[in-house]
């Protein structure tokens, strides 16, 4: 059986642990398109073994590279693609909303594929947890707890800017866990009055201030300069969490769903005629048609 695996969109801590326990099982046979779909469509596939997933196995990011790739979605690349899909047995695929797109298009073309949904942003539909959740938000988490005694020390403002698209999952869990001063999820909450307020209140008592940016809303930059019109006496700074979020090592929680996630994968090709998504919800795996 040979078996091709790619991975599609934005990476997500956990890829690797998924591309290494495929590897464990289905060794030579395992092949990768390298950088997602470009990869698929150019045709520049290779056995995963060149790209030494056991090595990588516990890192972020994905071994095997990654790509947002517009050409798939033309009539003749999704073609190119789709002929090179042909030469396997079964395709795996991880990535998120506009990867699982491409897989039921696949699957309605006769490709045997499998979806794991692998997105920090965790908006999968159908799906309660994608990979790369829990370290996206964990990663948040330590870094507010690593510079907000910094922050303290001068009693400055702090402002996370956060991603997660358009879904404010990340976010929300972020304050919950560690819970900040004020939270900008929209346009709406872009209150300067009320955050200067916040800011200036924290300052008197001789604190510093968080406050959570959900990316895509306003630039964290342009709303440090605002405020700081209001509380010109105070220092206001910004971090851009970001790339911290997909780069930070997979906490335990991740290999965990990653280890569970590649382990229904290897049911999915042996025992499934069909193509398949992978989905968590309840508390548990669960197969379904794509």
């Amino acid at each position: 059986m040979r078996v091709l695996v790619l991975t599609s969109g934005g990476d997500a801590p956990g890829m690797n642990m998924v591309l290494a326990t495929l590897f464990v099982r289905y060794k030579s046979n395992l092949y990768a398109a390298r950088a997602g779909f470009r990869g698929l469509i150019n045709n520049d596939i290779t056995k995963i073994v060149d790209f030494h997933p056991l090595h990588y196995s516990r890192e972020a990011g994905t071994c095997i590279k990654s790509s947002r790739c517009k050409a798939f979605e033309t009539e003749e690349g999704f073609k190119k693609g789709l002929e090179n899909a042909k030469r396997f047995d079964v395709l795996v695929v991880l990535g998120g909303n506009g990867t699982f797109n491409a897989c039921k298009k696949l699957a309605e073309e006769g490709i045997k594929v499998v979806y794991i949904p692998s997105t920090i942003d965790n908006d999968v539909i159908g799906c309660d947890y994608c990979l790369g959740y829990h370290t996206a938000v964990m990663s948040c988490v330590n870094t507010i707890n690593n510079i907000m005694p910094s922050m303290d020390s001068f009693d400055r403002c702090c402002i996370f800017e956060i991603m997660g698209r358009d879904c404010p999952r990340i976010i929300n869990c972020v304050n919950y866990k560690r819970p900040c001063d004020y939270m900008i999820i929209n346009k709406k909450d872009v209150n300067y009055e009320k955050i200067a307020n916040i800011i200036k209140n924290k300052h008197d008592l001789g604190q510093g201030s968080a406050i959570l940016l959900k990316e895509k809303v306003i630039k964290a930059g342009t709303l440090t300069k605002n405020l700081n019109k209001i509380e010109p006496d105070i220092e206001i700074k910004n971090v851009n969490v970001g790339y911290v979020q997909r780069g930070s090592k997979p906490t335990d929680v991740e290999m965990d769903y990653a280890r569970g996630f590649a382990k229904q994968a290897i049911e999915a090709i042996n025992k499934h005629k069909n193509s398949v998504a992978i989905m968590y919800t309840n508390n548990q795996f669960k197969f379904c048609d794509l």
